[in-house]
């Protein structure tokens, strides 16, 4: 504990995904030749004017509607003026006094506690285009990013700590990619965040001057930038000296912040109403159809699992971790007998060599191979452990079913109780201390056992019928 409560608000740049830009044509692609991706409109020429990408809207109105805010009917675009070398128009054009969502919330846990984090407002608003030093000893402009749409979402300074500012990133990523209006990819700088920090004696109600430490693109980063702004404020207060308000940089190298240049406040930015450009209006209709196409949040979607399906909240959690991996389970455990054996094997096996980008995602195999590989361990055709044989067989040949694996390598479960019996008494005659154990009511120990049995057997035995003979057996030892 320090003398200082620490206060943090959020401001998150997410790029919603659309194929073209805000207000023109241009592609937003990413990772082409610098300064290909442009046109008299997101360059700024002398006469070009913008029209909004009707596309953006409805995304943006999806994630005002994730988060619980109240979409107006009407909004203005405004023109925020500043000067800089990756703003060729002189002013960015976003929303200000009236945006078009405001008023939400986002629900975070932190040590196993929720927390309620309010949202102040999302709007809409252009990128800038990027800023290169250092290239061939020069600073370069690359314009490609200008114009690509942006949902800015600025949280309420609810937050008290570090581990709480990257929850709350974390949450909000899962939702967003879940509603699938953006892809999450940090490096790709489509999903960025700002955060205003301050400190205040602890049971204070007034804040102190905050600091922004402006694109962090990793929340490893923004947990190591706060705590160093926050080290940094309180030796300064401490020394007896003033914060001043400005916007600093994370170096990670060094783990420290820097001074980029002082803190504009709104009127710095003489906002005024975007002349180009008439009033959004967010209808009936286009909200109806917004709200009928939101999907199942990731936390509605963990929550279901665990009380309907038994899931574990480790294994909820990994399995909704992609929006794609929920879908592949869900395609995977259809008609399963138990949903709780096929979580773990889509977790455990499944999901080893699954690889993603952005909202897509690549499996070794398919839901439905693997829907079918469950089916027959469930009608006792294969046992677990072969299972796992067959799924490796799967991974090698993608165009076999896991029927015709089966078949091709003699796998069956032996459900011959005298072959089994036999093996049976094996296990039990060699682990005298093992079988004392389970007699004594350490049951936990059977599992043990049991693996024992299925290890000399290659795997083959009916578990069912191994339980019940084992459990005969030691009662009778």
């Amino acid at each position: 504990m320090t003398d200082y409560e620490v206060v943090i608000g959020l401001e998150v740049h997410a790029q919603m995904l659309t194929k073209t830009k805000l207000f023109c044509g241009c592609s937003t692609n990413f990772g082409q030749p610098p300064n290909t991706n442009v046109c008299p409109v997101c360059l700024g020429l002398p006469g070009s004017l913008p029209v909004i990408n009707g596309e953006a809207v409805k995304l943006a109105v999806k994630t005002a509607l994730a988060l619980g805010c109240t979409v107006h009917e009407s909004s203005i675009f405004a023109r925020k003026n500043y000067f800089y070398p990756d703003l060729p128009k002189g002013y960015q054009i976003s929303q200000f006094e009236e945006p078009f969502s405001t008023q939400g919330h986002l629900d975070i846990e932190v040590d196993g506690k929720t927390k309620r984090v309010g949202i102040t407002r999302a709007h809409m608003e252009e990128d800038a285009g990027k800023n290169l030093h250092g290239v061939g000893g020069d600073s370069v402009v690359d314009l490609n990013r200008a114009g690509v749409p942006l949902c800015e979402i600025v949280g309420e300074p609810d937050l008290r700590s570090s581990a709480e500012a990257a929850a709350y990133l974390r949450a909000l990523r899962d939702l967003l990619v879940f509603t699938g209006v953006n892809d999450g990819n940090l490096e790709e700088g489509s999903f960025r965040c700002d955060a205003n920090v301050s400190i205040r004696p602890r049971g204070s109600d007034k804040f102190g001057t905050r600091c922004e430490l402006k694109n962090i693109n990793s929340f490893r980063f923004v947990q190591r930038a706060i705590d160093a702004e926050v080290a940094r404020q309180t030796a300064i207060v401490d020394a007896g000296g003033k914060i001043k308000q400005e916007t600093r940089s994370f170096d990670p190298d060094t783990g420290q912040t820097a001074t980029l240049r002082s803190k504009e406040d709104a009127h710095d930015y003489r906002y005024f109403p975007e002349p180009d450009l008439p009033p959004l209006v967010i209808d009936a209709a286009l909200l109806a159809k917004a709200k009928a196409e939101m999907p199942e949040s990731p936390v509605a979607l963990r929550a279901r699992w665990t009380s309907e399906l038994g899931l574990t909240a480790a294994t909820a959690a990994t399995l909704s971790a992609h929006p794609a991996y929920a879908a592949f389970f869900e395609s995977a455990r259809q008609g399963s007998k138990d949903a709780t054996r096929a979580a773990n094997f889509v977790a455990n096996d499944v999901l080893r060599g699954a690889k993603t980008h952005g909202l897509s995602a690549t499996f070794t195999v398919t839901a439905e191979n693997v829907r079918e590989l469950l089916g027959l361990v469930d009608s006792g055709q294969i046992s677990g452990k072969q299972a796992k044989e067959v799924f490796a067989a799967m991974e090698a040949e993608p165009s076999k079913s896991p029927a015709q694996i089966v078949k091709d390598k003699g796998l069956k479960v032996v459900s011959d109780a005298g072959a089994i019996e036999s093996a049976v008494k094996k296990v039990v005659a060699s682990f005298p201390d093992q079988v004392a154990s389970v007699k004594a009511g350490k049951k936990g120990v059977i599992g043990f056992l049991v693996g024992q049995i299925m290890k000399d057997t290659g795997g083959s035995a009916d578990p069912k019928l191994v339980n019940e003979l084992l459990n005969k057996l030691i009662a009778e030892a």
